[in-house]
């Protein structure tokens, strides 16, 4: 699995966790819903400042949105 497959699943699911939608996370991030979708469906690849907005805007480390799980 590559990193933009491991960021997608992690942020959805700290998204759910926190009974985020995409549109309040997008606006939470400062991105638009689209972008967010994107991102969230492994189409396109995050850069590092969209990964530190994502993290901050999840109350999280940026880490946590491309650590592995291991499985």
């Amino acid at each position: 699995m590559d990193l933009k497959e491991v960021m997608a699943i992690n942020m959805r699911r700290l998204r759910h966790d926190q009974n985020l939608t995409q549109e309040e996370l997008a606006a939470r991030a400062g991105l638009s819903m689209r972008y967010l979708g994107s991102i969230e469906r492994a189409r396109v690849s995050a850069s590092v400042t969209v990964l530190g907005q994502l993290a901050t805007a999840l109350n999280v480390e940026p880490c946590e949105l491309i650590k592995q799980s291991k499985r």
